[in-house]
């Protein structure tokens, strides 16, 4: 029974292997054609902002006759939702703004990064050196992403396709694994 199970959970192995083949061509897409990747994610920057106000003001209203503090969800929705339209609007800015944005939070959570080495540190956890190597280089790419909109940009599409090919890598593997694993239960 449970071996019946398991291979029909496994029939379908080749769904991940196709998902993988995606993950890997979107990665290569976008090393190819870094400028359409980089207006695609500006737009899709944009659009989260649009889509999670309009997620927000859904909520405020859902919540107001038990959240005191809905009204503040409301607002901040309204405030996304402008955000987002005038984003859309103007891609040009966008594409402008997202090294930047993208650059002040690395740069935020750099600075963290130090103040987290030095607690490793403190606690007596050996590697805190490593921590706050990768602190320090989390902020000068952070300071040149704000600094050069080029640089940023091609930072934030080559990060992503190189995700996206870790991602297809993944799919693959797993479904060759799976593949394997259907293979020897027949």
């Amino acid at each position: 029974m449970a071996t019946q199970l398991l291979q029909e959970r496994l029939k379908n192995w080749w769904l991940l292997l196709l998902s993988g083949i995606l993950f890997l061509l979107l990665g290569f897409y976008m090393f190819s054609q870094p400028l359409a990747s980089y207006l695609a994610l500006s737009l899709f920057f944009a659009a989260t902002f649009l889509v999670s106000g309009i997620f927000e003001v859904a909520y405020a209203f859902s919540s107001k006759s038990y959240d005191a503090g809905w009204g503040w969800a409301l607002f901040g929705g309204i405030v996304n939702i402008i955000f987002g339209i005038f984003l859309l609007s103007y891609p040009a800015l966008t594409m402008t703004v997202l090294p930047m944005y993208i650059g002040f939070v690395i740069l935020f959570r750099s600075i963290l990064g130090i103040f987290h080495s030095f607690s490793l540190k403190r606690i007596g956890i050996s590697g805190w050196g490593w921590a706050l190597f990768a602190a320090i280089i989390g902020i000068v790419f952070a300071i040149m992403m704000i600094t050069n909109p080029v640089f940023g940009g091609l930072t934030i599409v080559a990060y992503t396709a190189i995700a996206l090919l870790m991602l297809g890598l993944v799919q693959i593997a797993l479904s060759l694994r799976l593949k394997n694993i259907k293979n020897r239960l027949k």
